[in-house]
């Protein structure tokens, strides 16, 4: 006899709908169900489990610790929950492909993956976006089949290029030129974010988070605008920024890659897409 309840999918469902609206009234209307149904749905895993999940006030929803460890169980286990039937009904008869990479990479390669999944029309592929550490950190949870990420040189990927950084800055309205400087950056955890710091710790500049997100294109256009200067990959530039350099103190850094990452015993489709991902992005094996 199992010793452990079981969890009811369309129960996760709904509780992953309240943690990414923030909001049952927006959770409900994502799966189709009224507010108060819902509501019941989640008071009956807080009850399961003996903990609550959620904080609730009038003006909105906040995770508890208990209910972000659930939230990537419950998505997993929808996701393994949705695979099993794709596969046994013959939809998906080849499998599931997961891919991971950066967002600035999301857009400009769905060419690429259209091609792709146009010659593997039993594959379904499953493409997740966002910061590289949590690329990172889903691959080795294998959660991920193959990740293209951007990181510190260190452990050798499959393939790999250089990931040139520019400090970028406002040429309209350089942050540079305030006291304090104002920073815009990753979250706690995002790339490039001690470096950024301990330049101006460096040269001696006091310093503070001006603006802070989890999206490259927000970050750029966060930073031309002079809500702070920032360290980002040189593609990211706009017209615009101004690039700080040796002048002002701040030297080249060289050890950041695109790296991409696969098991050994991936399938053939896996060592397919990635040959295409290596070609696509100038990486050297």
């Amino acid at each position: 006899m199992n010793r452990y309840p079981m969890f009811n999918p369309q129960v996760l469902i709904s509780f992953v709908a309240v943690c990414e609206t923030l909001s049952f009234t927006r959770g409900a209307d994502r799966v189709s169900l009224s507010q108060s149904t819902v509501s019941l749905q989640v008071k009956r895993l807080e009850d399961l489990l003996g903990c609550p999940l959620l904080e609730r006030s009038s003006h909105q929803v906040q995770l508890t610790e208990e209910g972000e460890r659930l939230l990537s169980y419950a998505r997993r286990i929808i996701a393994l929950n949705e695979e099993a039937h794709d596969a046994l009904t013959g939809v998906w008869r080849d499998g599931v492909l997961r891919l991971g990479m950066p967002e600035d990479f999301a857009v400009p390669t769905i060419d690429l993956l259209a091609d792709f999944s146009r010659q593997h029309p039993h594959l379904r592929l499953d493409v997740s976006s966002g910061l590289s550490a949590d690329l990172r950190s889903a691959y080795e949870r294998e959660e991920l089949d193959l990740v293209l990420v951007k990181q510190r040189r260190g452990q050798p990927p499959r393939a790999a290029r250089r990931e040139p950084l520019l400090w970028l800055d406002s040429l309209a309205h350089p942050a540079i030129e305030r006291a304090p400087v104002s920073l815009a950056m990753f979250p706690l955890g995002g790339l490039y974010r001690d470096e950024l710091c301990q330049a101006l710790d460096r040269l001696g500049m006091r310093w503070r988070i001006g603006y802070c997100s989890g999206s490259l294109a927000a970050l750029a256009a966060a930073s031309a605008a002079g809500l702070g200067m920032t360290l980002l990959p040189a593609s990211c530039r706009l017209p615009g920024h101004r690039v700080l350099g040796a002048a002002e103190g701040f030297a080249e850094i060289t050890d950041f890659e695109l790296a991409l990452y696969y098991r050994d015993d991936a399938p053939a489709s896996t060592a397919i897409l990635a040959e295409r991902l290596i070609a696509y992005c100038h990486l050297e094996a």
